[in-house]
């Protein structure tokens, strides 16, 4: 059993303890937040205790592992404590609000030896892992060209988004790390085009809620991504990756898969009203696959670095839709592992 203590009570922080309790290799145990209330209420809603002191959660005598469900700007702080207590860590996206800081922590949690993971929980959508091994396996031939979707059904408070990096750093980066990961390639270039559609007051502070990103791949394959803030039809989120024998698709999911004929027209179910409904399995699955690794003493699926190349794509993204013009992505010349296949979410 894995003793795991929790970092965060806001929404995604209940997600996570949820999971948490329901894994049969976690034990439960302790639950932070600044918000001593809110986490008294969540860890006493799952059998855990909530504490008052970074120091109890960052106890390697009581503690094996770590969750950073915090704010963005904790994350930082959280994963060099749980270096130097020698804890085992998941966290959230980013690793730091900033990417030259993000580097000097992955060096410094490398350092100490500690598995590390991000929570890239798209990974472990049904339908975006299988796409992924019918790449991998070259089921469609040399990767071509890719077209990827995000668009999310309403805008997020704009307080929310002041804080949130904007739409790269934000939104799309959970695709930049999805093409990585599906293609084995880190892309080399990016332009980024973009509008405040939804809301123009937006643009006020660099911000965008509908933009199109076009990267190229080493191989000279092209890579277009659609972000959007606002639908008026439901969470929509699609991958299609073309080849040189083939297409793979991983299509947009409805709610239902009930059609009704009824005289000369169909009804059909509508897309899932929103994110957290799409993607709530993969939440479990990447906890279930890092645990995983935790208990066999194996490399964990989604190390830091995958964290970094994903945020250094954003970046670049993100000055490319500041300045215009196609910008190249620096990776400051690390020694990038290939992005890692999920492993299977559930026991053999």
């Amino acid at each position: 059993m894995q003793r795991f203590a929790l970092i965060g009570a806001g929404f995604i922080g209940t997600v996570h303890a949820a999971n948490l309790a329901a894994d049969p290799d976690v034990d439960f145990a302790v639950v932070y937040d600044i918000d001593t209330a809110r986490a008294t209420a969540l860890a006493s809603k799952y059998g855990a205790r909530a504490v008052t002191s970074l120091g109890e959660v960052f106890d390697p005598a009581a503690i094996d592992a770590v969750f950073i469900g915090s704010s963005t700007d904790t994350h930082a702080e959280h994963l060099r404590a749980a270096a130097d207590a020698g804890l085992a860590v998941m966290v959230e996206k980013p690793i730091a609000p900033s990417l030259a800081e993000a580097h000097e922590v992955v060096a410094y949690v490398e350092k100490s030896g500690v598995p590390a993971n991000l929570d890239f929980n798209r990974r472990y959508d049904r339908d975006h892992a299988a796409l992924q091994r019918v790449v991998a396996s070259g089921g469609v031939g040399d990767v071509e060209l890719v077209q990827m979707s995000s668009r999310g059904p309403s805008l997020p408070p704009v307080e929310y988004l002041k804080v949130s990096g904007g739409q790269m750093r934000d939104q799309t980066v959970h695709f930049f790390d999805l093409l990585r990961w599906i293609t084995a390639q880190d892309p080399v270039s990016v332009a980024v085009t973009g509008s405040a559609l939804v809301d123009p007051s937006i643009a006020s502070f660099g911000d965008v809620d509908t933009s199109v990103a076009t990267l190229t791949l080493p191989s000279g394959a092209l890579v277009q991504i659609d972000s959007v803030r606002r639908t008026g039809y439901g969470y929509d989120e699609r991958i299609e990756v073309m080849g040189s024998t083939g297409l793979v698709e991983s299509r947009r999911q409805r709610s239902g898969n009930v059609a009704v004929y009824q005289g000369d027209g169909i009804l059909l179910d509508p897309l899932h009203a929103g994110w957290f409904e799409r993607v709530q399995p993969t939440y479990a699955a990447a906890l279930r696959a890092f645990v995983a690794a935790l208990e066999a003493d194996t490399p964990v699926p989604a190390p830091l670095r995958d964290g970094l190349a994903a945020q250094a794509i954003a970046e670049a993204a993100t000055l490319a839709l500041q300045s215009g013009l196609t910008e190249t992505i620096r990776y400051r010349n690390l020694d990038w592992r290939p992005p890692r296949r999920p492993r299977e979410p559930h026991r053999q």
